[in-house]
């Protein structure tokens, strides 16, 4: 009995975890991987629940409810966390002037990204081939992890990002005009 709450524990807080992850954080749940991962966790799940049931009727509603407590508390636990993370990169000093600046330059890149005639006239500015547009490309996704990590330095992030534009800018050869 032991061995199969322990086996039970660790499987309903693994999938419980996992799957909250998938739902919340993911690029949008995706059926196919939300079923496998579902899936893997009951066939650990559903043996851990019968078999003690099959030995002892009460032993196996001790182990639904040891389940159904064990995802509560992972799920408790992961929103807690959730909250904390997401509060935290927000209390550094100036972090929403830095915020402010980082969305003003996003908005300028996309304006390449986006604009069809701007993609036509500036094609250097969406190919990353071109060394000052991967630079871009690399300072995006760093201003982009400081934002949302604690301990990192998210103003010198969007300095580097702003820099980053321009020099893809002038490569580019967009007008000063136009910047």
């Amino acid at each position: 009995m032991l061995m199969w709450s322990l086996a039970l524990i660790l499987a309903t807080a693994a999938t419980t975890f996992v799957l909250h992850r998938k739902l919340t954080h993911g690029r949008g749940p995706e059926p196919d991987t939300i079923f496998w991962d579902l899936f893997a966790g009951l066939t650990v799940i559903g043996p851990a629940v019968v078999v003690p049931s099959v030995e002892s009727p009460p032993a196996g509603l001790v182990m639904v409810a040891l389940a159904g407590t064990t995802a509560a508390g992972t799920l408790v636990a992961a929103r807690k966390v959730d909250r904390v993370r997401a509060t935290e990169p927000r209390r550094r000093a100036g972090f929403a002037h830095d915020a402010a600046d980082h969305e003003r330059l996003l908005m300028q890149w996309r304006s390449y990204e986006l604009d069809p005639a701007r993609s036509i006239d500036y094609p250097a500015m969406t190919d990353v081939r071109v060394s000052e547009t991967a630079a871009l490309a690399k300072a995006l996704r760093e201003a982009e992890r400081c934002k949302v990590t604690a301990g990192t330095d998210y103003r010198a992030a969007v300095e580097r990002l702003a820099q980053a534009l321009g020099e893809a800018e002038r490569a580019a050869g967009v007008p000063t005009a136009t910047l």
